[in-house]
């Protein structure tokens, strides 16, 4: 059926290529007629104008040459036969002008065929680029989604030999077994955020919107981390701003998704910190917006990385304690944008990195308009 098709298409184009052709020779015979039945004096040579743009829109871009070739020939011809004696200067100047006139056309022909010529390539690429996109993007889906089955149930198994109910272990094989647990647990995180990564940009972040308070979400995570912290030598410490007092930050929001922010912004500023220095968590709560800056003594970033820092994959160049995929980040800046704020990342001075969030603000639960200003005694 397909060679068929083919087929019949063939001969659809061949015989349109010869309807064209002779409507051409038509329009060349008529031109011609006109030119040398007539005195020189008479220019009708602009008429192969129509032959020129008839071809430039049904033939390829060697037959628009050669019939503009032949349109400016048999306009100059026309000087000469007839035979004549004198050729007076005005004849020969509208016959030169006409000549002119229908190389313009034929430039202006041969240029917009290989616009069109070029646009249909881009087109072609872009289509390609969108199926490879698509068919890339399923595979990484499949591909994460079919990982995550046999990682929990090798999380599971590593968690029934650490409880001993396999048989009794020594304290050499419990470190053994805990490095392949956080190993498995680092895996399944990276094969989940690939999955996120892919789920978001296909359909859009699905959030769960309820009041949360991030000093709240900010504790928990920290308390998530601390073991990760002390492996690493890295102190954390918890800020409210300009005040040392428990402060309360209410945004509207999805707890788990700003959650996975924190994680993903402490885990990246520990990471990045050397042995004995210090991440803290700053929490600036304003009457518009709440903002939450992460900071560490790390070495920073150069100036090239900055502008690249949230995009997908990237990685940068800095020394870093860990490899990671480039999508921490990404899907940080999914999250923050999904709830409407704006995420940023500066260096420090002297030395150290910081990286920021900003969300807008809402009254605590339960506290309407008027009692916005109130103080909140209950943390919910």
């Amino acid at each position: 059926m397909t060679i068929l098709s083919r087929l019949v298409a063939m001969k659809e184009a061949i015989n349109g290529r010869g309807e064209t052709y002779g409507l051409i020779a038509i329009a060349f015979a008529i031109v011609i007629g006109l030119e040398y039945l007539t005195p020189p004096e008479y220019v009708f040579g602009y008429l192969y104008t129509g032959t020129i743009l008839l071809a430039d829109s049904r033939l390829s871009r060697k037959a628009v040459l050669v019939i503009t070739l032949a349109a400016t020939g048999l306009t100059l011809l026309n000087l000469f036969i007839p035979g004549r004696e004198i050729i007076d200067p005005p004849t020969l100047a509208n016959r030169l002008i006409a000549v002119l006139a229908l190389m313009v056309t034929g430039w202006l022909s041969d240029r917009n065929h290989r616009n069109e010529e070029a646009i249909a390539y881009t087109q072609a690429q872009l289509r390609s680029q969108e199926q490879l996109a698509i068919m890339r993007e399923d595979f990484v889906s499949t591909l994460t989604h079919d990982l995550k089955t046999p990682l929990l149930g090798a999380i599971e198994t590593l968690k029934y030999f650490q409880n001993e109910q396999f048989g009794e272990i020594t304290p050499m094989q419990a470190k053994v077994l805990q490095t392949m647990a956080r190993s498995h647990r680092s895996t399944l995180q990276l094969v989940q955020t690939l999955l996120d990564v892919y789920r978001n940009d296909a359909e859009g972040l699905k959030l769960q919107i309820s009041p949360v308070n991030l000093a709240t979400v900010a504790e928990e995570v920290i308390a998530t981390l601390a073991e990760l912290a002390r492996t690493r030598q890295v102190y954390i410490s918890l800020h409210y701003g300009e005040s040392d007092f428990r402060s309360f930050l209410w945004v509207n929001g999805d707890p788990l998704q700003l959650g996975r922010v924190f994680t993903n912004l402490l885990s990246n500023g520990i990471n990045h910190t050397p042995r004995g220095g210090k991440v803290e968590v700053v929490l600036e709560g304003y009457s518009s917006d709440q903002v939450v800056k992460i900071l560490d003594t790390g070495s920073g970033f150069t100036e090239e990385e900055l502008p690249h820092l949230f995009e997908r994959f990237y990685q940068g160049h800095s020394d870093r304690h860990v490899s990671g995929s480039g999508l921490g980040l990404y899907l940080t800046r999914q999250i923050i944008a999904a709830h409407g704020g704006t995420i940023w990342a500066e260096n420090r001075s002297p030395r150290g990195a910081m990286f920021g969030f900003r969300l807008p603000a809402c009254p605590p639960p339960g506290v309407g308009e008027q009692g916005r200003q109130g103080i909140l005694t209950n943390d919910q």
